[in-house]
C-alpha cells in the first residue's frame, strides 16, 4: 500500500488538509515577518489567528456552489490562458501583415511582455484577492481583458501592439488568471488538484477554438472586424466569470505584498525553480511552433493546426493529471508529467526532419505533458502552505516563472536563426531536464530529504 505524505508547514500548527506526517522545513514554522514589518506582539496575535483559522477550516469538496466557482474560474482562464496559448498565430500574422517589416524576434517581445506580465504581477494581485476577496478584481481584470482586444483592432504600428496586446494585455490577464486559480483553494482542498484540472481545461479550449476560428475568420474579415467579434466572445466568457466568481474564507488584513521568506523554504524554492524551466520551454513552444512547422517545409494551414492540437492534447493532460494528483500525489504526478514533454521533446521532436506524420505525433503528447504540468504547477504551490497565504506564495513564485518567460521566446527566437532549428529543440530539452531534476529535489525536501518511493506526496 502506498504511504501518504501530508505537506504542511510547523509541527505545532494543525495542518490545512488531513492528518499526517509534517515536516519543519517552511517558513511557517518560523513565523517570519513578511517584507511590511511586524511587532512581535502583531505576530504572536498573527500566529494565533492562522492557529484557529486552520483549526476551524474545512472544505466542501463540491457541491453546486462550489462546481460553478469552477465553472467562473474555467471561463476566465479560457479568455486569458486560452488568448495566450494562441499568442503563435498572432505573431505569424502581425509577420505578414502589420509587422512585416520586422523580424520575428522583435515581433517576439510583444507576446512575451504580455505573458510576462500575466504571470509576474501576481505578486501583486495575489494579497489583494487574499485581502479583498474576488469581486472587484475581477470586474477590473474583465473590463480590461475586453478593451485590449477591441482596441488591438485598431493598431497598426509596433508600438501599438507592444502597448495595446503587451502590457494591458499582460495586466489585465494577470489579474483575472490570478483570481481563477486562488480562488478554488477556497472550495477544494482533498480533490484540489480535480477541480483546478477542470479549470485548466479553458485554456485548452480556448487554445483550441481561437486559432481554428482566427485562421477562418481571417480570410474572410479585416484585422478590426475580427478583433470586434473575438472582444464579443470573450465578454461572453468574462461575464460567465463575474457571474459565478466567489469567495468563501475570511480575508487576510495582514501580510505583505510579497514575501521573500518563502525562498528560504527549500521546498517552495525547488518548485519556482522547475515551474521556471518547465514554462520557459513550454511559452517557446507556443510562440514558436508556427514558425517552427513553416522552416520544416509544412503547409501554411499546417502551422495554424499545430496550435489547436497541442491544445487538444494538452486539455486531456490538464483533465487526467487532476484525477490521478489527488490519488497519487501532486509532486509524483508532476514528475511523470515532466517526464512526457521530456520523451515527446527528445525522442519525437528533435528526429523530425521534415516528417509531418512524426511531426502530428510529437505535438499532442508534448501537449499532453505540458497541460498537466501547468495544471499541477498552482496545486503544488498551494501543498507548501496556509490556505490563507496562498495568493501571496502564488504571486511570489510566478514573480520568479514571470522573468523566464519574458526571455523565453525572444531567446529561442534568436537561436532558431543563429545556430538552426536542432540545437533549438536540444537546448528545450536541456531546460526540461533540468525542470525534472528541481520537482525531484522538491519532492525530496518534501520526505525531510529521507527518499521514499511509494509515498504520495
Amino acid at each position: 500500500m502506498t504511504e501518504t505524505a501530508t505537506i504542511t508547514g510547523s509541527r505545532s500548527r494543525p495542518s490545512d488538509g488531513p492528518t499526517g506526517t509534517t515536516y519543519p522545513d517552511s517558513p511557517d514554522a518560523r513565523s517570519p515577518p513578511s517584507i511590511t514589518g511586524q511587532s512581535a506582539q502583531d505576530l504572536e496575535l498573527e500566529t494565533l489567528h492562522s492557529q484557529t483559522y486552520a483549526t476551524a477550516i474545512s472544505f466542501p469538496e463540491g457541491g453546486r456552489r462550489a462546481w460553478l466557482v469552477v465553472l467562473s474560474s474555467f471561463c476566465l482562464i479560457a479568455a486569458t490562458f486560452g488568448m495566450t496559448a494562441s499568442v503563435g498565430l498572432f505573431q505569424s500574422y502581425w509577420q505578414s501583415h502589420q509587422l512585416s517589416a520586422y523580424s520575428s524576434r522583435d515581433i517576439a517581445w510583444i507576446s512575451s511582455v504580455q505573458i510576462f506580465l500575466t504571470l509576474s504581477l501576481g505578486v501583486q494581485v495575489g494579497p489583494l484577492f487574499d485581502r479583498y476577496g474576488p469581486r472587484w478584481l475581477t470586474f477590473i481584470g474583465s473590463v480590461g481583458c475586453v478593451s485590449y482586444i477591441l482596441l488591438l483592432g485598431q493598431c497598426t504600428k509596433y508600438w501599438h501592439f507592444l502597448l495595446c496586446f503587451g502590457i494591458l494585455g499582460g495586466i489585465s490577464c494577470a489579474i483575472l488568471t490570478t483570481v481563477a486559480l486562488s480562488v478554488i483553494s477556497h472550495w477544494f482542498k482533498a480533490r484540489r488538484g480535480l477541480a483546478t484540472g477542470i479549470t485548466f481545461t479553458g485554456t485548452s479550449l480556448g487554445g483550441i477554438v481561437f486559432p481554428i476560428a482566427l485562421s477562418s475568420i481571417f480570410e474572410r474579415m479585416t484585422w478590426a472586424w475580427s478583433m470586434r467579434l473575438l472582444a464579443l466572445v470573450e465578454f461572453v466568457l468574462v461575464l460567465v466569470g463575474n457571474l459565478f466568481v466567489r469567495g468563501r474564507l475570511p480575508t487576510q488584513k495582514q501580510g505583505g505584498v510579497i514575501n521573500f521568506w518563502c525562498f528560504k523554504d527549500s521546498r517552495f524554492a525547488w518548485t519556482t525553480v522547475g515551474i521556471s524551466c518547465f514554462e520557459f520551454v513550454l511559452f517557446t513552444a507556443i510562440g514558436l511552433l508556427p514558425t517552427y512547422a513553416l522552416d520544416q517545409g509544412f503547409s501554411q494551414q499546417t502551422s495554424f493546426n499545430v496550435i489547436a492540437i497541442m491544445n487538444a492534447g494538452s486539455g486531456l493532460g490538464r483533465y487526467i493529471a487532476g484525477l490521478v494528483a489527488d490519488h497519487y500525489g501532486r509532486f509524483n504526478s508532476m514528475n511523470v508529467s515532466i517526464v512526457v514533454s521530456l520523451v515527446a521533446t527528445l525522442a519525437l521532436w528533435l528526429p523530425i526532419h521534415h516528417n509531418l506524420v512524426l511531426f502530428y505525433v510529437m505535438v499532442p503528447i508534448f501537449g499532453f505533458g505540458s497541460g498537466s504540468v501547468m495544471s499541477l504547477a498552482p496545486v503544488c504551490i498551494g501543498e507548501l502552505g496556509k490556505v490563507s497565504e496562498y495568493g501571496q506564495r502564488y504571486g511570489t513564485s510566478y514573480s520568479v516563472v514571470g522573468i523566464a518567460t519574458l526571455v523565453s521566446i525572444p531567446t529561442a527566437a534568436e537561436l532558431q536563426a543563429s545556430a538552426g532549428m536542432r540545437p533549438f529543440v536540444a537546448f528545450c530539452g536541456g531546460m526540461l531536464v533540468l525542470a525534472l531534476m528541481s520537482f525531484l529535489m522538491a519532492r525530496w525536501a518534501c520526505l525531510d530529504y529521507k527518499w521514499r518511493g511509494k509515498v504520495k506526496v
